[in-house]
């Protein structure tokens, strides 16, 4: 099995014993990591402002600064911003004066002063404030912080949630999470470690999207190794995945390879009632870098997909009078399974019960890896058999397949790998949950699903013994090719299967 690329969650205690024990009380050590901080969260906010468009070049930042570490990396990631945008001007609110800043926090005051004094502005009260602004940095409260908000605070926070700011960026977490006032952010970075907070969906209103900026805690060594042992330092059953899991596909393969060396994925799916569903899966199952796909379709759709996706070998399928997949056709699958190395089920078939009945005796004797998707997701099915399986749920089928069980205890019971789909991606094997922070609402749309699991079945043809890494890798890279996708074209006029021509400069690390 693979050692997955992935980096504790840390408790909020933990954080604060964690990093207390890795600088040490080394100022020069904090001072470099803070540093690394706000230049890595400067140029966050930069890639992700591309959603909106193109930073503007005079535009308006405001900087909210509390006391202490938090605020030094806003600071800082305003003069990143700034010293890259020489017409953009900031103003800054220390809400709690000058003279309670800690000296790393007042050292990068006084950077940022230098840096840009005649651009920057100090504002101490909220009719003060411009009439709006093109980014706000909040770095009033760390994770140390704990409710409830002064009552000064909550006026101030209530005035700034509903000002005119396009893009509202948190440093580590928004300040007053956990409060019913907290400062609501659009993106929240956090810096260093991802604290179980941020993970909350109770918290997805204020968190906003979650990113995760690596500022080198858990290197030389495994993730768990750095980590103080205890149960309040470390969350054992949560991971955040990095976007080293990528790395054994950016490596270059053998030169004697062919296409029977790099797996052959077979998808059974397709219907009249949804006949792109399962085109889209074959796609992505070809930029997998699968070597082979083998496709079993409804037989009046093949002329059709063959001449969309001429790589993919096709297979009509006896189709039931409404379209469907026939079970007269399982003999199709039986003579050829052999050659499989992975099998996707599920994408764009309709729920005839004859599909379904089809489905079922599939997996009941299925022996080579499954990927079980859409509307083959149903109880009988996805507890049938005994061949290892994915599973690809977003929230409505996880509730109808799960039986009221919580994604952990289902996936050790099912003894599935669960990759549960939403605006934080969840892969669950039974023992642990790991994390996708990458993607967004441009994926909140039909058929990203059918890619997903199509590019999860490529890459467990690629490696069938290990279903959890397929899952994770799967998870990542369609995420990161997603937002690739919204920062070149916007979160709105875009097309689901341009997700697949990200796919290349996600692996690459390209930007747009």
């Amino acid at each position: 099995m693979e050692t997955l690329a992935k980096h504790p969650v840390l408790t909020l205690d933990g954080a604060k014993r964690f990093e207390s024990e890795f600088f040490g009380g080394n100022e020069a050590t904090e001072w470099s990591a803070m540093k690394s901080a706000g230049l890595a969260v400067g140029m966050a906010v930069l890639d992700d402002y591309g959603e909106l468009g193109r930073f503007p070049q005079d535009a308006q930042v405001l900087v909210l600064v509390g006391k202490g570490h938090n605020g030094g990396d806003a600071l800082l990631a305003a003069q990143a911003i700034l010293s890259r945008h020489p017409e953009a001007h900031a103003d800054i609110w220390l809400l709690f004066g000058e003279r309670t800043l800690k000296p790393l926090a007042a050292r990068a005051y006084r950077e940022l002063v230098q840096c840009a004094t005649k651009r920057v502005r100090l504002v101490s009260r909220p009719d003060a404030l411009a009439k709006g602004y093109d980014l706000s940095l909040d770095g009033v409260f760390g994770f140390q912080f704990h409710p409830p908000l002064p009552s000064k605070i909550v006026t101030i926070f209530a005035r700034l949630n509903r000002h005119l700011i396009r893009f509202r960026a948190a440093v580590d977490l928004p300040s007053g999470l956990g409060d019913d006032c907290a400062l609501r952010a659009d993106f929240t970075y956090a810096t260093g470690s991802v604290k179980v907070p941020v993970l909350d969906d109770a918290g997805r209103a204020v968190v906003g999207r979650l990113r995760y900026l690596d500022l080198g805690f858990f290197s030389g060594g495994s993730a768990e190794d750095r980590v103080t042992p205890g149960a309040q330092t470390m969350d054992s059953a949560n991971w955040v995945l990095t976007p080293e899991i990528l790395s054994p596909l950016q490596a270059l393969r053998p030169a004697g390879s062919d296409k029977r060396s790099h797996g052959h994925v077979f998808i059974l799916g397709g219907s009249r009632s949804y006949p792109g569903a399962v085109l889209m899966s074959a796609l992505a199952a070809v930029r997998s870098g699968a070597g082979l796909v083998t496709t079993f379709v409804p037989e009046s759709l093949v002329s059709a997909y063959a001449a969309r996706a001429p790589e993919v070998i096709w297979v009509g399928w006896p189709e039931t009078p409404a379209g469907g997949l026939a079970l007269e056709g399982s003999h199709l699958l039986r003579e050829r399974i052999d050659r499989a190395n992975a099998l996707l089920l599920g994408p764009g078939v309709a729920r005839e019960p004859e599909t379904m009945a089809l489905l079922a005796d599939i997996v009941k004797t299925a022996t080579v890896p499954l990927v079980i998707d859409a509307d083959a997701l149903q109880p009988e099915i996805v507890w049938a058999g005994a061949a290892q399986r994915i599973l690809t749920p977003h929230a409505g089928e996880f509730a109808r397949i799960a039986r009221a069980a919580k994604l952990l205890d289902f996936s050790r019971e099912a003894k599935v790998v669960t990759v549960l789909k939403g605006p934080l991606t969840r892969i669950c094997d039974g023992a642990a949950v790991y994390h996708s922070l990458h993607g967004g609402p441009v994926l909140a749309r039909g058929g990203s699903g059918d890619i997903l699991a199509g590019l999860i079945a490529g890459l467990l043809a690629q490696k069938p013994a290990d279903p959890l890494a397929a899952a994770c890798r799967g998870a990542v890279w369609h995420g990161m090719a997603a937002d690739l996708l919204a920062r070149t074209n916007g979160q709105i006029a875009v097309q689901t299967t341009q997700v697949l021509d990200f796919l290349a400069a996600a692996l690459r690390n390209q930007r747009p």
